[in-house]
């Protein structure tokens, strides 16, 4: 973590005063912050195959997601967070390119998988959001679009499906072509406004 942001962190702490909080808060966003499309996938079955195939299974799965997605996520912009188990943390400047690197990673493994044996078939659930991010090496990022996109990627999509907040899906051009089905649901106490992506 960057030294002047945990030192931030600290100080604002370490205040009672809430307007220096404030000013605190202001600052990290200032020298910290940014507005992105943010990308959150996740291996489906991952643990249940894990558990009856064993760890170099695991290693090898995981490998096998991030040899492919890589290269497809930067080639549309996007830049690679990092990667943690079996989830693959991205983002973009914009949700256009967000979604294009989505529907082709889902399209990598697809191809894949049609030359695989069944227990090595990769499929990922995938989450999008757009919106302001700390930036704060490590790396790492933090912010209410990575919850989103993190709950949506993690916990809600299934293998190969592509959920998107409607904040997100709103920015997408009118000429993007991505077709999409709305459906509403609430996780953890945050209710979500979100859409399928059916490309």
């Amino acid at each position: 973590m960057d030294q002047l942001f945990q030192d931030l962190l600290s100080q604002y702490i370490e205040h009672d005063d809430p307007a220096k909080r404030k000013l605190i808060e202001e600052q990290l966003w200032r020298e910290f912050g940014a507005t992105k499309a943010v990308l959150v996938m996740d291996l489906s079955r991952f643990s249940i195959l894990t558990q009856k195939y064993g760890i170099v299974y695991n290693l090898a799965m995981v490998c096998r997601m991030q040899t492919v997605s890589r290269p497809i996520i930067e080639r549309e912009g996007g830049e690679i967070i990092k990667y943690e188990a079996d989830n693959c943390f991205a983002m973009f400047d914009d949700v256009s390119s967000a979604v294009r690197a989505a529907i082709a990673v889902n399209h990598a493994f697809a191809e894949l998988n049609a030359h695989t044996d069944e227990k090595f078939d990769i499929l990922v659930g995938t989450g999008i959001d757009y919106g302001q991010v700390l930036l704060i090496g490590g790396p790492d990022y933090f912010g209410m679009a990575v919850n989103r996109a993190s709950k949506l990627g993690e916990d809600v999509a299934s293998g190969g499906e592509i959920l998107i907040t409607k904040t997100a899906y709103d920015l997408l051009p009118a000429d993007a072509a991505v077709r999409a089905e709305p459906f509403e649901l609430s996780i953890s106490g945050l209710r979500l406004d979100a859409l399928v992506i059916k490309n």
